[in-house]
């Protein structure tokens, strides 16, 4: 993966940074508490949600099953259809690729459409070093690029700013990357979405290179499905002349028919949209319609790994519908950047050290970056049981070892020891009792969890010595 976020600190540090923010809290309170009620609505609207949200699990279960026979359909249709495909096993061959492909062309510039996937290998700054410069045209993410920010969100990558902070961003930045902001620039989101448009139309019209994701492929067709809401992506992939599209390997879905459920769920699942406003679809490469040249990367850069891994494979199923973290707890109040990876939230703290591995400090704290609640499984449109992937991560960072780690493991031997033992354990909870009036009221050493609780005050009797007492005071009586 991209070494973009490395460095940053695990996540209970950028978290407790990030919570005392109140302008981050009060713009993603706000925002996905506004986003989560309109998709509560949407979902509500189809009786058999509940099904198609069943189907979507299966189809993406049967595609990760046969993921090497689909890929290869895959190939040979987008061949077929005149388009050229790569292969990219990591971060690093992907960007050399994609830099060859574009050099290739004697072009320096290349607009793009919203991919995660990008993000994930750094592409940006790779085709940076080799002097190409990519302008990213979704609008949150011309924000944060204009920002020389991070995305801290998957559906809303600006969630973090205010329309004030835009407005500020777009006249002090947009002059430096082209058209400037247009005089007397107010906060209002029509202005603001003007002065965008007039910054990219001429970026559109100039650019001869377009790099895109997909949020699906259709292997029987070799069809690439980009969903988004602006139409800046339709710009992006029928005006220029060569069209580079990198994408995980997890998105193919097997037929059309597949397709039609994720037409479905995905829209109402994360812009709590009926139907999604732009659903471009191109198959290849026609005469005298759309790009003359079509490129597939196909990237795996962890995801074979995770694939072998069979509770923590069901991450591949996500379709980026962002649901789990509009109603996430954590995510609401520490953001995205504090997850240190271009996934935030739930899906990200399952999805990234999968991808990742959990060596890094930043990714050995993820899984631990959730109350376990389940409300992200609840709105997951393909069903994927977040609580129980972390809770598999967990155990996966527990087995490395680490300080905390192995103090917890000598803790737990040493009680297995004593739960062995009945003697010891009785001699331990009298001696626990006689001394309860000296105990303290939080345990040193583990302020982490002792800081918001107290320890539970020790009756003056243990239970066995009760029921001792009482069990033979029943016997004298005859009772």
């Amino acid at each position: 993966m991209s070494g973009t976020y490395l460095g940053m600190p695990a996540f209970p540090v950028a978290a407790k940074e990030a919570v005392g923010n109140e302008t981050l809290r009060g713009n993603l309170r706000h925002a996905t508490h506004t986003i989560r009620d309109k998709r509560a609505k949407a979902v509500a609207e189809l009786d058999d949600w509940a099904l198609l949200r069943e189907a979507g699990k299966r189809i993406k279960d049967h595609t990760l099953r046969h993921l090497d026979r689909y890929l290869v359909r895959l190939e040979e249709s987008v061949t077929a259809a005149g388009g050229v495909v790569h292969w990219a096993a990591d971060a690093d061959e992907a960007n050399r690729i994609v830099a060859e492909l574009v050099k290739a062309t004697g072009e320096t510039e290349v607009v793009k459409v919203k991919s995660m996937a990008t993000q994930e290998i750094g592409l940006n700054e790779a085709l940076e070093a080799e002097g190409i410069s990519a302008y990213e045209t979704d609008l949150a993410e011309l924000i944060v690029q204009l920002g020389d920010d991070r995305p801290s969100h998957i559906l809303v990558p600006a969630i973090h700013r205010n329309r004030g902070e835009i407005r500020d961003i777009f006249r002090d930045r947009m002059g430096a990357w082209g058209r400037p902001a247009p005089d007397g620039l107010s906060d209002t989101p029509g202005e603001l979405a003007e002065a965008a448009r007039l910054h990219l139309r001429e970026k559109f019209l100039r650019a001869k290179v377009g790099i895109s994701g997909a949020n699906f492929m259709v292997a029987e067709t070799g069809t690439l499905v980009v969903f988004e809401s602006e139409g800046n992506g339709r710009m992006c992939l029928t005006l220029p002349e060569t069209l580079i599209s990198v994408v995980g390997i997890e998105k193919v879905v097997p037929s059309w028919r597949d397709l039609e459920v994720f037409l479905q769920t995905l829209p109402r699942s994360s812009t709590a949209e009926r139907m999604n406003p732009y659903t471009s679809m191109w198959t290849g490469t026609h005469d005298a319609d759309g790009p003359s040249t079509f490129h597939l990367v196909l990237l795996d850069n962890g995801r074979t790994d995770t694939l072998a891994d069979e509770v923590g494979r069901q991450a591949l199923r996500c379709i980026r519908c962002s649901a789990c973290l509009n109603v996430c707890p954590v995510y609401e109040r520490a953001g995205g950047h504090a997850y240190g990876s271009v996934y935030p939230g739930p899906i990200g703290a399952i999805l990234s050290p999968q991808l990742r591995g959990t060596q890094s400090e930043i990714d050995a704290s993820l899984p631990y970056a959730s109350s376990l609640c389940g409300a992200c499984y609840d709105v997951c449109p393909v069903a994927i049981d977040i609580p129980e992937v972390l809770v598999h991560l967990r155990e996966r960072v527990a087995d490395q070892g680490g300080k905390g780690h192995r103090l917890e493991k000598a803790a737990m031997k040493a009680a297995g020891w004593v739960f062995d033992h009945p003697r010891v354990m009785a001699a331990g909870e009298r001696a626990a009792s006689k001394t309860r009036r000296l105990h303290p009221s939080k345990l040193p050493g583990a302020g982490a969890w002792t800081d918001s609780r107290d320890l539970p005050e020790l009756p003056p009797e243990s239970f066995r010595d009760w029921w001792k007492k009482h069990h033979n005071d029943r016997k004298d009586t005859g009772t």
